[in-house]
């Protein structure tokens, strides 16, 4: 990226930058924001093929789909990298379209990604037999060497889990367990919410105690507001009965 910017003038290349590092550090927390600052960049420098590719994934990260394409695909001309070619193909999902996100698992570009982009590449392919309600696809797509290897990879935890989702949608409950379970092994980042959905299929339920607490704040305090109503009410009744008494003398 910093060699990108060194063909612009350094006070915009400074510029852009700065919109640059904002968009990688609010992509994940706060994704609108970092769309914001990815529209600034590509109004600064939309011949930069870096300011596409973030732009792209602003938009992605807030499914404008059709906009992150447009985005990725002219980072694509620029370079000639086929790196975007599974979020390309993933865009086409959001678009409604699996059965082209399909043609591109099948392109020759597959060929050319290294091992991360082809295990992404088979998840997006899942997915959209997903789509189309091809479950069985879905599950034979995603069996492969990588599935199968005990060596613990970045992508290991994410294939894990697609695949022990894709059993439970085809009611293979015990066998998406097993693999609930591997993808929890796996997950050493917490990119998934594998545990969750163990502990879901095992019926464990989990109590905040935070949440705990306050409603035994809020228990209390119902409490002593009915304590004093209580109170009030039986005062009210006595100075009535009081009344009552001094009218008949």
């Amino acid at each position: 990226m910093r060699q990108e910017l060194q063909s612009l003038p350094k006070t915009l290349a400074d510029d852009v930058a700065r919109n640059l590092v904002m968009v990688a550090r609010l992509l994940d927390e706060d994704p609108e924001a970092a769309y914001g600052y990815s529209k600034v960049a590509l109004r600064l420098a939309s011949r930069v093929a870096a300011v596409r590719e973030a732009g792209g994934f602003a938009a992605y990260a807030n499914q404008k789909y059709g906009e992150a394409l447009a985005e990725f695909r002219a980072a694509r001309r620029m370079t000639g990298s086929v790196d975007l070619w599974p979020v390309m193909a993933d865009c086409e999902r959001g678009l409604g379209r699996p059965e082209k996100a399909l043609d591109m698992a099948g392109a020759p570009e597959v060929q050319k990604l290294d091992k991360a982009g082809q295990v992404e590449m088979r998840l997006v392919a899942a997915g959209a037999r997903r789509d189309m309600g091809q479950l069985d696809a879905a599950i034979v797509t995603l069996q492969s060497p990588e599935l199968a290897s005990s060596s613990v990879q970045p992508w290991t935890a994410r294939l894990r889990y697609a695949y022990a989702d894709a059993l439970l949608a085809a009611g293979r409950e015990r066998e998406a367990r097993e693999w609930f379970a591997k993808a929890v092994e796996s997950d050493r980042d917490g990119s998934t919410d594998a545990s969750d959905r163990l502990a879901e299929l095992d019926g464990v339920q989990f109590t905040d105690a935070l949440d705990e607490r306050e409603s035994d704040e809020d228990a209390g305090a119902t409490k002593e507001a009915q304590d004093g109503k209580d109170a009030e009410d039986a005062q009210d009744g006595e100075d009535a009965r009081d009344t009552e008494d001094g009218d008949k003398d």
